[in-house]
């Protein structure tokens, strides 16, 4: 298991050494943000500059090379006014899922309202409608199904920040707010991360079916 103390003091040491008072905000997302992370999990890192141009995406690119663990380091490269331009609806998840390491993004804030949270929800719902229908016509993929209900828990959680206020990270969490409706799709989110067998068919339909509602839903208070 990586130490992260000391790989992200590695990462930050060497992204100062590149971008110097240039760095706007550095966090990380994923396991490792939630705290759940395996041997396996990915370094998922999220670094701002005042700006970015092609020569910077190079400079980092070779920053990284000679990092331990490079194979499982991914991310998010920006510069700032692009995130603060960036599509509110996706600025609501990023915001909420980014650990804070350096700097913050509560600037981000200001463009993340009620009408950010609603869009979230039914781009989500569109998306994973639209995903199970061409999965289940075509593809019939389980692994398929798999990421639809990993992204269905990003749904979720917009969903219920959307009633309640709270945003919750975790899908255990998420459980003991939810109503039965949705605890069933978390129920399904849980097994499957555990490693759970996919049931084909009823797992596709329960999804397909949950998503339709929402689309619905949301069409209907906006």
């Amino acid at each position: 298991m990586i130490d992260l103390t000391v790989w992200m003091n590695d990462f930050l040491r060497s992204l100062n050494d590149t971008f110097a008072d240039r760095l706007w905000f550095v966090g990380l997302q994923g396991s490792y943000g939630r705290g759940e992370a395996t041997e396996t999990s990915d370094l998922d890192v999220v670094v701002i500059l005042d700006q970015l141009s092609v020569e910077d995406i190079h400079a980092y690119h070779d920053m990284l090379d000679p990092l331990p663990h490079r194979e499982l380091i991914c991310g998010f490269l920006s510069g700032r006014e692009e995130i603060l331009h960036w599509e509110p609806s996706d600025l609501f998840q990023f915001y909420h899922d980014t650990t804070p390491i350096q700097g913050s993004l509560d600037e981000v804030l200001a463009v993340v309202d009620q009408a950010a949270v609603d869009r979230a929800i039914k781009i989500g719902a569109c998306n994973l409608f639209h995903g199970c229908v061409h999965n289940m016509l075509h593809e019939k993929d389980e692994g398929v199904l798999r990421g639809l209900y990993k992204s269905a828990s990003f749904v979720l959680q917009a969903i219920l920040f959307r009633q309640t206020g709270r945003y919750l990270k975790h899908q255990t969490e998420l459980r003991s707010i939810a109503s039965p409706a949705e605890q069933g799709i978390i129920d399904t989110v849980l097994s499957l991360k555990a490693g759970g067998a996919v049931d084909f068919q009823p797992m596709s339909e329960a999804l397909l079916l949950w998503s339709q509602k929402w689309i619905l839903a949301s069409s209907e208070t906006n």
